[in-house]
């Protein structure tokens, strides 16, 4: 998958999203599903953050996988208020894929179209009574994985959500690599393994997306995970823009 260019002269996250190509992003999200965002994070504001995983007070929740049958391993769900980084890539990307999810949806026929400020579209997953905030931050260790899944909180949910790797493959872990699955009408799954690099985001459809036919539009529906980490320790920050029940 190409990866979208990104200009030097960055400065904090918010503008390294400002800079990216997001008419490309667009292309790469309509034909793929997914498209990656390079070095939305620097490497010591990865580990930053990384480093927040045992301070509970920074977290509403924490998800132990095998408990749930969900894999191996386990995430915590992020309290409001968030951590500024988290909080600034929220409210820098969403404006980004706004304009996408309202073209799928509008492709799609439906009816739901959203705000382009972030602000707004929390508001309207408050008054539907989904009001607690989803990004979360997600550690593995060696045999670990996430089983495919869609992350869907309540019926009002974006179509589309980012991960950032907060490790470096190859240094803190082996294996582990970010996996899509996207299920085409009476045909088989087809695979996708999206490559990474620690500060590299991946946007990706949450649930489904509109592929062209030959008889026009059909939505095809999408599932993430994690293959098995084979060694080291990984953590990801899931960056989910409707919040949850």
């Amino acid at each position: 998958m190409p990866r979208i260019a990104l200009r030097p002269d960055d400065t904090d996250p918010a503008d390294r999203v400002a800079a990216l190509d997001w008419d490309e992003a667009a292309a790469e999200l309509d034909q793929h599903g997914a498209a990656v965002l390079p070095a939305l994070l620097r490497p010591e504001e990865c580990q930053a953050i990384a480093a927040l995983y045992p301070e509970d007070r920074a977290f509403r929740s924490r998800v132990v996988m095998a408990r749930h049958g969900f894999g191996r391993g386990e995430y915590k769900y992020f309290a409001y208020p968030l951590p500024d980084p988290v909080a600034g890539l929220r409210a820098a990307l969403y404006p980004r894929l706004a304009p996408v999810a309202n073209r799928w949806n509008e492709r799609m026929g439906i009816a739901t179209r959203y705000p382009q400020r972030h602000e707004a579209f929390l508001q309207a997953c408050h008054a539907a009574g989904q009001t607690r905030p989803t990004p979360l931050l997600l550690q593995y260790g060696p045999g670990d994985f996430n089983c495919l899944h869609q992350d869907l909180y309540g019926d009002l949910a974006f179509p589309l959500q980012v991960a950032i790797l907060l490790s470096e493959p190859g240094r803190d872990f082996t294996g582990g690599e970010f996996v899509l699955t996207e299920q085409r009408p009476r045909m088989q799954s087809r695979p996708e393994v999206v490559p990474l690099r620690q500060g590299d985001g991946v946007a990706f459809a949450v649930h489904h997306r509109p592929v062209a036919g030959t008889r026009g539009d059909y939505r095809v529906n999408l599932r993430h995970g994690v293959s098995r980490l084979r060694g080291g320790q990984r953590h990801t920050l899931g960056v989910i823009f409707h919040d949850a029940k």
